[in-house]
């Protein structure tokens, strides 16, 4: 680039540049701008249109060229239209002053109309995040196993504990008021008995059932185990509870019912237990007093002879002696 062309460049520039930064600096100051009927273009100003060459082959005649005498009313007349030209200023200028406002921009401006407000129902939450949602509860499937610390078997096949009140699943709960009859006909509590070996069985271990994180007085099946042992598997096989049809423990059941185990099996012979002592009978007088006095050595009789020497202690004791009485006496 040669050197002149670059150094009128820069100053265009910089002329401009400084141009910008003066009109912003005028507007920030607050400066009104006026508009005066010089600045509004009239037809006058803009001139004739400029002449369009027509190619050298073209016949056709020109429109007739506007005589300049005699027609000069058509022409609008510039004294006629600058008046109407500043009163649609003027009304311009009025409806922008109407619409704008003068507003601190630490408050908000009130209504021009406070009639022609109306109250709308609230939008809809852009999303779920900006509102309170209830706890889901954690489904089954998710529920990992509690330890029910000092449990208590109120029959077979149920355990209360820490507010829970659990029914191990898979196996019908034998009521503790049960009665079964054995093949010899012979009736007994199978439920208390059931309710026994149950409680021997739980002992003072934990039992870690697959319960849902809050407890309540509602009955909860659930599979239960203590240790490595399931507690329903323990009750089916053993005879002291039945299993569900169609649960995971019908083949126990089966087993334990044809080996007469628990329930299944005969009543329970009471013939190891020594016999029960005579029955105590009252006596027929009630003696005077608690203590028996038999056995036991007389009290000397007490001597009611008057002294024998002087200054003796009645009573005939020779190591007590009566002291003279006090003067005055």
């Amino acid at each position: 680039m040669r050197p002149l062309p670059a150094v009128l460049a820069v100053l265009v520039l910089g002329a401009s540049a400084a141009a910008i930064v003066a009109g912003g600096r005028i507007a920030t100051e607050g400066s009104k701008v006026e508009i005066s009927d010089e600045d509004v273009p009239t037809l006058d100003m803009l001139g004739d249109p400029p002449a369009v060459d027509e190619p050298a082959g073209n016949d056709a005649p020109l429109p007739p060229e506007p005589q300049q005498s005699g027609q000069t009313a058509a022409q609008p007349d510039p004294s006629q239209a600058a008046p109407q030209q500043t009163d649609q200023l003027q009304a311009i200028q009025q409806q922008a002053q109407a619409a704008s406002r003068t507003i601190d921009p630490m408050m908000a401006a009130p209504p021009s109309d406070p009639t022609a407000l109306q109250r709308i129902e609230p939008r809809a939450p852009l999303s779920k995040l900006s509102q309170a949602q209830p706890k889901k509860l954690a489904m089954p499937d998710k529920w990992k196993g509690t330890p029910l610390y000092q449990p208590v078997a109120p029959a077979a096949g149920r355990i209360e504990a820490k507010g829970y009140s659990v029914a191990v699943s898979g196996v019908d709960i034998t009521p503790e008021n049960e009665t079964c009859t054995d093949e010899a006909g012979k009736s007994w509590p199978c439920g208390i008995r059931a309710r026994s070996a149950f409680r021997a069985f739980v002992g003072h271990r934990a039992v870690n059932c697959v319960v849902p994180p809050e407890g309540g007085r509602d009955l909860i099946s659930a599979s239960c185990r203590i240790g490595k042992v399931d507690v329903g598997q323990w009750l089916v096989s053993n005879g002291w509870a039945r299993p569900v049809a169609g649960g995971p423990y019908v083949e126990a059941g089966e087993k334990a019912k044809t080996e007469k185990k628990g329930i299944f099996g005969k009543a329970p012979e009471m013939t190891g237990l020594p016999p029960a002592p005579p029955p105590v009978s009252a006596p027929a007088a009630v003696p005077s007093s608690i203590i028996d006095s038999s056995g036991l050595v007389a009290p000397p009789a007490i001597n009611n002879q008057p002294p024998t020497g002087p200054g003796q202690v009645p009573g005939g004791d020779p190591t007590l002696r009566a002291f003279p009485p006090a003067p005055g006496q």
